[in-house]
């Protein structure tokens, strides 16, 4: 399984590494990315199974980024999950309108990353313990 992981801050993708590691999920490989931005960009050129974006960044932020891959064609399957400090009901409903199919808030323990990975990961087909079906 390939993860995005978008932030603005280094240490938060870090971070987020380590709770992927810690969950058990075994990742091919995580690329990062800043903002929506060079998130675009990367899922231009890199096969991707999920996305794990922050909302507040600079260019772009992570709700723009969900209505763009959710115009392009080849962009629009991948599963997004929103990780934020943003904890508002408004958000979360209005971030899973735009396609998001996950919502993590921070601060956020192991367990709440692992259950939360793989519940979409379980509905679309692949096995959070390696190995993907990709986008169906």
């Amino acid at each position: 399984m390939q993860l995005l992981i978008v932030d603005d801050s280094p240490a938060m993708r870090s971070f987020i590494r380590r709770v992927l590691d810690l969950c058990g999920l075994e990742c091919g490989s995580c690329l990062e990315a800043n903002d929506g931005q060079e998130a675009l960009a990367v899922l231009q050129n890199n096969p991707v199974d999920l996305v794990l974006t922050d909302i507040n960044m600079p260019r772009m932020d992570g709700e723009e980024l969900l209505r763009r891959m959710a115009s392009d064609a080849s962009l629009y399957r991948i599963p997004v999950v929103i990780v934020s400090t943003d904890r508002t009901e408004a958000r979360k409903e209005k971030m899973i309108t735009l396609g998001a199919r996950g919502y993590v808030s921070k601060p956020f323990t192991p367990e709440r990353m692992r259950d939360a990975l793989e519940n979409i990961l379980d509905h679309q087909g692949a096995s959070p313990q390696g190995g993907s079906n990709g986008p169906q």
